[in-house]
């Protein structure tokens, strides 16, 4: 079977690398891809805003099922165009990738499904929901509604911080994703990832994960699009699990089919665990990167077999089976992400990083030649598997150590809570 995965990123080569062991794989392309991407796929140029130009280029190639990685294309709706072409593709259609595309879609869902999820308002002028912010007081969650590239959420500990991102989202900070606003109540507690496959009916758990999103140790510094994660969640225990099930996730599948929208594809839940139990703090409807480089490490069963089963909807048919080993990663961003940050600086010694149980996922990566160089904020995924957090940890830290890159820096404490955890402390 010939694919083609689009998308660029860490989480983008991961997916390569698991479909290129799939027996059914005769072909695989990638859109844009980088320079990872190139040991499994053959890169194209292709503009995957333009839904004619992908179609027509699938058609060309003969690519039977594509892969939709970033949420972008998902919420343009280009699932919708490629199965109106006769192509299979994975991911949700435009109006169930609303889940992630739209925060007040979401917000809707769980109030028609009576799902777990913070107390919230929401507002399309800057006066109302200054208004609620100061009736219901700091700490509190600011989110522009729509696609923000990770940027759209502030959590807001003060009341200052909090007027202060009402006013950047209608002053148009975020474009169009800030012209309206969720306004959420602030939920203490811990963040983990589940994961579900669906084929609009049913829904096969996948694993779960937990990522570090503050930029420097001891989760200090700005939010960033993640900068390690590690699979299994030890908080995530299996009576969790089978409750984010029954409450959270199987609701939602049934609320969009019954809506006659249903949802195929990987469904992600971030997860607040809170005294009272778990609750959704949002979707997004692909796979988290980095999480995805963890759960890709871990997965045994063949990844191309169940993104079909997902489009055709045979998951019923289907069980993911994982590496009982943990997996652990941790992000190699250009320095002064995830503010300004140079483009361009050459990376050396990647490939004496991989090993035994070890891989180096490209996130902003491109080729020069021979040369690798840097060419985004989030730029390698070193990746390691372990018996334990700890020693997956450090089998990640000793192949980081091997890469030679002065203008690279990352985290040095990925996994610390799992560590604790272990430790019993």
């Amino acid at each position: 079977m010939k694919v083609l995965l689009i998308g660029s990123g860490g989480r983008e080569h991961s997916l390569a690398w698991a479909l290129a062991k799939s027996p059914k794989l005769t072909k695989l392309y990638a859109a844009p891809g980088n320079a990872g991407i190139t040991a499994h796929a053959e890169l194209s140029d292709l503009d995957v805003s333009n839904h004619a130009g992908v179609i027509a280029f699938c058609q060309d190639k003969q690519i039977e099922f594509v892969v939709v990685g970033p949420e972008a294309p998902l919420v343009a709706g280009l699932v919708d165009d490629l199965n109106a072409a006769g192509i299979k593709a994975f991911g949700p259609a435009k109006v169930p990738a609303q889940l992630e595309g739209s925060k007040a879609f979401t917000k809707a869902v769980c109030d028609e499904a009576d799902i777990p999820t913070a107390g919230y308002g929401r507002f399309d002028n800057e006066a109302g929901a200054l208004a609620y912010v100061r009736e219901k007081g700091a700490p509190i969650v600011i989110k522009a509604d729509g696609l923000a590239a990770g940027k759209g959420v502030v959590v807001a500990m003060t009341l200052a911080e909090a007027e202060a991102a009402v006013t950047a989202c209608f002053e148009g900070s975020f474009g169009a994703a800030g012209s309206e606003v969720v306004i959420e109540e602030f939920l203490e507690g811990e963040e983990a990832s589940f994961f579900v496959l669906s084929d609009g009916t049913n829904a096969l758990p996948l694993a779960t994960a937990q990522d570090h999103k503050r930029a420097y140790d001891g989760d200090e510094g700005p939010n960033t699009g993640g900068m390690g994660a590690y699979s299994p969640a030890p908080v995530l225990t299996d009576d969790l699990i089978a409750d984010v099930m029954k409450r959270i996730i199987e609701p939602t599948i049934v609320t969009l089919a019954k809506r006659g929208t249903p949802f195929k594809g990987v469904l992600y839940a971030g997860l607040m665990i809170t005294a009272d139990g778990p609750k959704l703090i949002e979707y997004n409807t692909r796979f988290g990167d980095p999480e995805c480089q963890v759960l890709m490490m871990r997965l045994q069963s063949d990844l191309l077999e169940l993104m079909l089963a997902s489009a055709e909807g045979t998951l019923d048919q289907c069980s993911a089976d994982w590496s009982d080993d943990v997996a652990l990663t941790v992000v190699m961003a250009a320095k002064g992400y995830p503010g300004s940050y140079d483009k361009g600086t050459e990376i050396k010694g990647i490939n004496n990083a991989a090993s035994a149980g070890v891989e180096v996922f490209h996130a902003g990566t491109k080729a020069d030649g021979d040369k690798v160089l840097a060419n985004g904020g989030r730029v390698l995924n070193v990746t390691a598997l372990g018996t334990s957090v700890k020693a997956a940890q450090q089998a990640a830290y000793e192949a980081v150590q091997k890469i030679d890159w002065p203008d690279g820096f990352c985290r040095t404490d990925i996994g610390w809570r799992a560590v604790t955890r272990e430790n019993g402390n």
